[in-house]
């Protein structure tokens, strides 16, 4: 099919003429994304502030965290479902598995890369613990976390689509299954394409944070 054939397609998409509930199935990804997210960063965060800030618990669990960050991401999808059904609990758990660990290791990497000389001159001078967080640590290592927190977001909204379409019933990603399984071509690359929309839009906002974060720590 040459690419051109997709665009009759789109038009009928975008217009609600092919799909009438494109955007109730829109906003229910977008949704599912924006939670998987928010729990793999509050997930994230606190594991990698627990494990980097105690030694021995940093070098037992960060080897495997990195392990089991290897694992391919399509394995867990079948113990998700098991655990959490069809509905929309299993995607956000696979969204937050994808975008817990890149932000849980980058915290780690962060901590580390953090000079322990500014920390002991920081607390020499009556500097409290909360003080030496605010003021040394997260600004020696804001980039990095940055980075992490922008890849969490990309294997969020990867996790979630993936999910929908691996087994769902309602979201982009199940409509891309609909017309796939139909053979409706031109209808499956247009919902591609606008799925692939919500990604590049995701993705801008992360960098635009991630350029502010690097004209902070320049």
């Amino acid at each position: 099919m040459p690419p051109s054939a997709a665009l009759p397609s789109l038009v009928d998409l975008l217009s609600l003429r092919s799909y009438p509930d494109l955007p109730e199935h829109f906003l229910l990804t977008a949704r599912e994304i924006a939670v998987a997210y928010a729990l793999a960063v509050a997930g994230g965060l606190g594991a990698g502030f627990a494990l980097g800030g105690h030694r021995v618990l940093g070098r037992t669990f960060a080897p495997i965290l990195g392990a089991l960050y290897a694992v391919p991401a399509v394995v867990w999808y079948p113990s998700l479902m098991l655990f959490f059904g069809l509905d929309a609990a299993s995607k956000i758990a696979f969204g937050f598995l994808l975008g817990f660990f890149p932000i849980t290791l980058a915290v780690l990497a962060g901590m580390r890369q953090v000079n322990p000389h500014f920390v002991t001159v920081a607390r020499s001078f009556g500097a409290s613990p909360l003080a030496v967080f605010a003021k040394v640590l997260i600004p020696g290592m804001l980039f990095t976390l940055v980075g992490g927190l922008r890849t969490g977001l990309a294997l969020s909204v990867i996790g979630v689509i993936v999910g929908e379409v691996l087994g769902s019933k309602a979201g982009m990603g199940a409509l891309i299954n609909h017309a796939y399984g139909l053979f409706r071509t031109a209808d499956y690359v247009a919902l591609v394409l606008v799925t692939l929309a919500l990604v590049v839009v995701s993705d801008v906002l992360a960098s635009l944070v991630e350029r502010r974060a690097r004209r902070w720590t320049t």
